[in-house]
C-alpha cells in the first residue's frame, strides 16, 4: 500500500511538472520577450502554441498510445518534459523555444490519460476516485507554487534558472515512474474499441458542450495569459509583486477548487451556468480595479477564487455526455479546453497589441458572454437533462458512483 501510494505522489509531481511547463511561461514571458527580442504578443504564442497542438492532437495520440506499456508512455512523456525545459535554458533563439514547445505538447495529454487511468488502476475501486484526484492535485499545486515559483526565479536569479527548475522536476517525476510505477501492458480485453469511443461525437448536444467549454478557457486566458502584462503595465506593479500575486491566485485556485466542486455536487448544472457569469463579474472588477494597486491585491484573490472553478466545472459538464466512454472524453477535454486557451491568448494577445493592456478584461467578458449563449442552447436542444441519470446529476441528487462517472477522467 505504501508503494502504491508513492506511485500515486509521483504521478501527481509529473502532473505538476507538465503544469509548470505549461503555464510556467506565462508569468516569464516579459523576460522571454527581453531577451529574445521579441514583441510580448508574438511571446504570447508560446503559451497559444502549446494550447493549439494539444488541442489538435490530443484524442488522436491518447488513442495511439492506448494498447502501450503505459509505465513506457509515462516515462517517455515525462523525459520530453525534462529535455524541454533544458532546451529553454539553453537557447537564444525564438524559434527553437517555439519548436520544443510544440514537442512536449503532443506528449501533455498522454501523460495526464495515462496517469489518471493508472492511478485508478493500482488501487482498490473504492479508493479510485481518492487516486485520481490526488493526480489531479498536481494541476493546482502547479498553478499555486509551479508557476509563480517560475516567475521568481525569472525576476531574481535568471531567466534559464526559471527553465532549469522545471527539468528538475520533470527529472525526478521520471526516476520516480522508473522506481515506482510497475510495468502495465494493456491487454486485448482492456481496450475499448476506437468506434465505440469516438461514437460520442456523434451526438449534437456534445458538440455544443464542447463548444461551451472552448469559449469558457476562452475566457479564463484571454486574460490570465497576459496576468504579467496587466499586473504590470496597468497596475504598475514590479516583478517582485506579480510573483507574489501569482502565487496567491494560485493558492486561492486551491481553496476554489474545493468550493466549486461542493457547488457542483448540490447542482450541476446551476454551477456550469452560474460560472461564465462570474467570469463576467470578475471582469468588470478587474478592469475598475487595474490601475488602482490596494484595490488591484483583493481582485486578484477574487479572480484566482473564481478562475480556479473553470476546469473542473468545465470537465463536469462534459462528463454528461461522454460518460460511457470517459478516458475519451478526457481526452476531448483536455483538446478542446486547449482549444480555448490558445483561442483566448491569439484574442489577448490581439487586444494586447492593438488597445493595450487595460482592455483585456473585456476580452474575457465577451468570452464569458458567448458561453453562457451556448450552455442555454445546450441546455433547449438537450432536454436530456430532465430525464434519468442526467436529470439526478444535474438536480443534485445523483448517487455518488454517478457523480463519479459523470466526472471520471478529469484532467
Amino acid at each position: 500500500m505504501r508503494k502504491t501510494s508513492l506511485t500515486v505522489l509521483v504521478l501527481a509531481l509529473g502532473v505538476f511538472g507538465i503544469i509548470t511547463t505549461e503555464m510556467g511561461m506565462v508569468g516569464v514571458l516579459p523576460q522571454v520577450s527581453t531577451e529574445l527580442g521579441v514583441t510580448p504578443s508574438t511571446a504570447g504564442w508560446l503559451v497559444g502554441v502549446f494550447a493549439l497542438v494539444i488541442a489538435v492532437s490530443g484524442p488522436f495520440t491518447t488513442l495511439l498510445a492506448s494498447g502501450i506499456d503505459r509505465k513506457k508512455v509515462l516515462a517517455a512523456a515525462i523525459a520530453v518534459f525534462a529535455v524541454s525545459n533544458a532546451v529553454y535554458a539553453l537557447t537564444t533563439q525564438y524559434e527553437v523555444m517555439l519548436a520544443f514547445r510544440i514537442v512536449p505538447a503532443l506528449f501533455h495529454p498522454v501523460f495526464f490519460a495515462v496517469a489518471l487511468a493508472t492511478a485508478a488502476r493500482l488501487v482498490p475501486a473504492k479508493d479510485a476516485t481518492r487516486a485520481t484526484t490526488t493526480v489531479f492535485a498536481g494541476v493546482t499545486v502547479g498553478f499555486a507554487f509551479g508557476v509563480p515559483l517560475t516567475s521568481y526565479l525569472a525576476e531574481h536569479l535568471s531567466l534559464a534558472s526559471a527553465f532549469w527548475f522545471g527539468a528538475l522536476v520533470n527529472l525526478i517525476a521520471f526516476l520516480g515512474i522508473l522506481r515506482f510505477v510497475p510495468p502495465m501492458p494493456v491487454g486485448r480485453g482492456q481496450r475499448v474499441s476506437y468506434g465505440a469511443q469516438l461514437s460520442v461525437l456523434k451526438r449534437p448536444r456534445m458538440w455544443l458542450t464542447i463548444t461551451s467549454v472552448v469559449l469558457v478557457f476562452a475566457a479564463m486566458f484571454s486574460v490570465y495569459g497576459y496576468f504579467a502584462e496587466y499586473l504590470g503595465q496597468v497596475t504598475h506593479m514590479d516583478g517582485t509583486w506579480v510573483s507574489a500575486m501569482l502565487m496567491a491566485f494560485g493558492i486561492v485556485m486551491i481553496l476554489g477548487n474545493f468550493a466549486f466542486g461542493s457547488l457542483l455536487r448540490r447542482g450541476l448544472v446551476r454551477t456550469v451556468v452560474a460560472y461564465p457569469v462570474l467570469c463576467l463579474l470578475v471582469y468588470v472588477l478587474l478592469y475598475a480595479a487595474g490601475p488602482m494597486f490596494a484595490a488591484m491585491v483583493p481582485a486578484v484573490l477574487i479572480w484566482g477564487a473564481v478562475h480556479s472553478g473553470g476546469l473542473i466545472v468545465s470537465q463536469s459538464w462534459l462528463g454528461l455526455d461522454a460518460s460511457d466512454a470517459p478516458e475519451f472524453g478526457n481526452s476531448l477535454f483536455i483538446s478542446f479546453s486547449n482549444l480555448g486557451i490558445t483561442v483566448g491568448t491569439a484574442v489577448g494577445g490581439w487586444v494586447l497589441a492593438e488597445h493595450g493592456a487595460r482592455q483585456l478584461p473585456w476580452a474575457g467578458a465577451g468570452f464569458a458572454i458567448a458561453a453562457l449563449v451556448v450552455m442555454a442552447l445546450r441546455l433547449r436542444l438537450g432536454k436530456g437533462l430532465g430525464r434519468g441519470r442526467e436529470r439526478r446529476v444535474a438536480e443534485g441528487e445523483a448517487e455518488p458512483s454517478e457523480l463519479a462517472s459523470a466526472r471520471e477522467g478529469r484532467a
